[in-house]
Order: C-alpha cells, then sequence, then structure tokens
C-alpha cells in the first residue's frame, strides 16, 4: 500500500469519527428540542423565569418557576470551582516544582484513585460522614454548603491531573531561560511557567465546571432537595440536575416536557462555557506576521 493511500485512507477514518461525534452530539440536542417543543409552544417557557415557585403537576396553582434551580446550580458550581481550582492547581505546581519524588508520584496515584471513584460513592461519604458536621455546626447539614464540597472533592481529579499535563508538556527551556536571567522559583511559577500553561489549565478548568454542572447523583445525595433561592450557604437548594433525575419516573406529558425543557437549559449553558472557552483559545493565539 502507498504512503499516499494510506494517508487517504487515514484521513477518511479521522473525518468520519470526526462526523459521528459531532452527529451524535447534534443528534442529542435534537432529541432534547423535539421532547421540549410542547413546552415551548405552549409558551410555558418564560414562566421558567417569572413564576416563583416549581409545582407543575399541581391543579389549583400550577406554576414553573425554574429560577431558583437554575440559581442553585450556579451557585454549587461557583463553590465548587472556587475550592477545586486553587488547591488543584497549587497541588500540580506543588509536585511538578517542591515534592519529592516519592511525595510527587503517590500524589499523582492518589488523584488518578479519585477520578475513578463513582459518583455515588462520592455522595455516600457526603451524606454519612459530611452532612452529620454540617448539621452539628448549623442544621439541616444536606445544604448548599455540602453539595458545593462534595463536588469540589469531585472535580478535583480533573483540575489537577489537567494541570499537571499542561505544565509537564512546557519547553523546559522555559526554566532555564529564567535561571539565567536570575529569577527565583516563585517569580518564575507565577510569571513564566502559569501564564505559559493557562491554555491547558483553562482547558482542565473547564472539563471540571461542565462536570460540575451536569452532576447530578452526588448533588441529590447531599444538597436538601428544596426548590429555594438560597441566602445562606446552610440552606438546602435543588438544582436543575436534581430536579429532573427525581421527577422525570413519575412526570406526566406535560411535566416531562417541562423537564427537557429544563435539559436543554443545561446543554446551553454548557455551549456557552465551550464557546466562550473556545474564543479565548483563538484570542491568546499569537498574531503571524503579515
Amino acid at each position: 500500500m502507498s504512503p499516499s493511500l494510506r494517508d487517504r485512507i487515514l484521513r477518511l477514518s479521522l473525518g468520519t469519527t470526526a462526523l459521528l461525534s459531532g452527529s451524535v452530539i447534534l443528534a442529542v440536542v435534537v432529541f432534547l428540542f423535539r421532547e421540549a417543543w410542547p413546552a415551548l409552544a405552549s409558551g410555558k417557557l418564560s414562566h421558567f423565569f417569572t413564576d416563583l415557585k416549581w409545582q407543575p403537576g399541581s391543579e389549583r396553582d400550577p406554576q414553573f418557576g425554574l429560577t431558583p434551580m437554575i440559581l442553585a446550580s450556579f451557585l454549587v458550581t461557583v463553590l465548587a470551582t472556587i475550592i477545586a481550582i486553587p488547591v488543584g492547581v497549587g497541588g500540580a505546581i506543588f509536585q511538578q516544582f517542591y515534592a519529592p519524588a516519592f511525595l510527587g508520584k503517590f500524589h499523582d496515584r492518589l488523584l488518578e484513585l479519585l477520578a475513578g471513584v463513582p459518583s455515588v460513592i462520592f455522595g455516600f461519604w457526603g451524606l454519612t460522614v459530611l452532612v452529620p458536621v454540617i448539621n452539628r455546626w448549623h442544621p439541616p447539614g444536606q445544604s448548599l454548603l455540602a453539595a458545593g464540597l462534595v463536588l469540589a472533592l469531585m472535580i478535583l481529579p480533573t483540575v489537577g491531573l489537567t494541570a499537571r499535563s499542561a505544565i509537564r508538556s512546557l519547553d523546559p527551556g522555559l526554566l532555564k531561560g529564567a535561571a539565567a536571567l536570575g529569577i527565583g522559583r516563585p517569580a518564575t511559577i507565577l510569571r513564566v511557567i502559569v501564564p505559559a500553561a493557562r491554555q491547558g489549565i483553562g482547558a482542565g478548568c473547564l472539563l471540571a465546571i461542565a462536570r460540575a454542572v451536569g452532576e447530578t447523583l452526588a448533588v441529590v445525595m447531599v444538597c436538601g432537595n428544596i426548590a429555594q433561592i438560597p441566602h445562606s450557604l446552610f440552606d438546602p437548594v435543588r438544582p436543575i440536575t436534581s430536579t429532573i433525575a427525581l421527577e422525570m419516573g413519575y412526570a406526566s406529558s406535560d411535566h416531562r416536557a417541562l423537564l427537557y425543557a429544563a435539559g436543554l437549559i443545561l446543554v446551553i449553558l454548557s455551549g456557552t462555557l465551550v464557546g466562550w472557552q473556545s474564543y479565548r483559545k483563538e484570542s491568546f493565539k499569537p498574531r503571524q506576521a503579515g
């Protein structure tokens, strides 16, 4: 087989794989849109942001307020990322530049182990260990704080492993050049290493945020599942994913369409995050001299 023929076959195979991947994502979006269409066509989508409560099955006073759950999803994700990103990136920097070899290997194995733990285990740990601790501090225990802490532990391996890979992939000449200029290690890390690895670190943070937005089982077990606007970290909340998981099994046709519409909103939010990250990558690309 000639090299040119092999290249054509490889190009065709990779193109088919890429097309298949994009088609699957498009099929999911089309499916969600089709199932949510009854709710969209009836105009109930506007009630997502105007009604105060979520009680779509009520015959007396049906309300479709999704704002508390959108806010809960946002707050849980923000709290988890605020905790996980500094710890994950800081751990990767410590492992690469300060930790002894045996401690660095242990850190690697620990993160890889955490990355493979099922979400139900994190939820079970949060329910049996973390929630009672928070309950002794400030009842009821199942709260925004518990959900944020459990979710932070879940996304920490994603942040740490991608940050480690981004730092390790840098040109060793950066460190040698900084040392030749007499720049100390802290300044080298903050002014040379982190800016040079920002795209890889940012991609890892985006993956972690996407997982945090879509996580369901562990959050259901520790968040309290009360659809309300929280006024403190200790108030129970109910993210969108929890609502879909808890109600999809018994929802009627109209109720089911509303849940699919809520899922469509989650997909739009995730797509917005991916698009924003892609725009940032394009913005940071160096311009070639014309």
